[in-house]
């Protein structure tokens, strides 16, 4: 039998999930600076004082979409690492790539969301961390399988950005090189901008073939990080 509270909590999730929806079409067609609860309250038939009752702010529903969005993609690049088996680090790289790629094609807007321009006069919190880090420590850990595997081969840095690449390993991955996490912060940083290239329309009249583009530039990024094709 449904208790009543179970009854509002499940109201809940799907009013919630209903005013979400209704946010990322809004995204879609206007961009999130553009983003308005009470836009959002109308089009789904609510007043703007019940819509509060779910999100306080249009950054507290900016927030929500945003780890949502890093989740997804996430989730998207963790499944790729668990179906691709025992397999060399360097094809697992390319493998979780490949998917960031899919995730960021499949849902544009949502990609827009966190890795386009920032949205004016908002500045995610520190809730966000967890969700945006998934991809990283995903590639993290594959570097970090490397390590113990074959090993990785180390491309000397400069001098002048020694004390930067320690205070990363720090911070980052304080049971790898340097060095080597220096070239991971590299790739993918540059990642996303060969994702973001091809989302946002750069490669038109330039790239023709882009998976297959894409595939060896993300095996160049595995061979900048150190990682060894079999």
């Amino acid at each position: 039998m449904t208790t009543p509270q179970g009854a509002r909590a499940r109201a809940r999730i799907e009013v919630t999930a209903a005013i979400k929806d209704e946010a990322r079409r809004q995204l879609a067609a206007e961009g999130a600076a553009q983003l308005s609860l009470r836009a959002v309250a109308r089009e789904l038939g609510m007043v703007s004082s019940a819509l509060y009752r779910y999100f306080p702010s249009r950054d507290d529903l900016l927030t929500a979409l945003i780890i949502d969005a890093y989740d997804s993609l996430g989730e998207a690049a963790e499944a790729a690492d668990a179906k691709a088996g025992d397999i060399a680090p360097a094809r697992r790289w390319v493998l979780v790539c490949e998917a960031v790629r899919g995730w960021a094609l499949a849902h544009p807007h949502e990609y827009a969301l966190i890795y386009g321009s920032p949205v004016p006069g908002y500045s995610a919190p520190e809730t966000t961390v967890p969700a945006a880090s998934r991809v990283g420590l995903l590639f993290i850990g594959i570097v970090r399988d490397a390590c113990r595997r074959r090993g990785v081969a180390r491309t000397p840095i400069p001098a002048e950005l020694a004390p930067e690449a320690r205070r990363m390993a720090a911070d980052l991955a304080p049971d790898l090189p340097a060095e080597v996490v220096a070239a991971l912060v590299a790739a993918w940083a540059q990642l996303y901008g060969l994702v973001g290239f091809e989302v946002f329309g750069q490669f038109t009249k330039v790239v023709e073939d882009r998976e297959a583009f894409f595939r060896h530039a993300a095996a160049q990024l595995a061979h900048g990080v150190g990682l060894v094709f079999p």
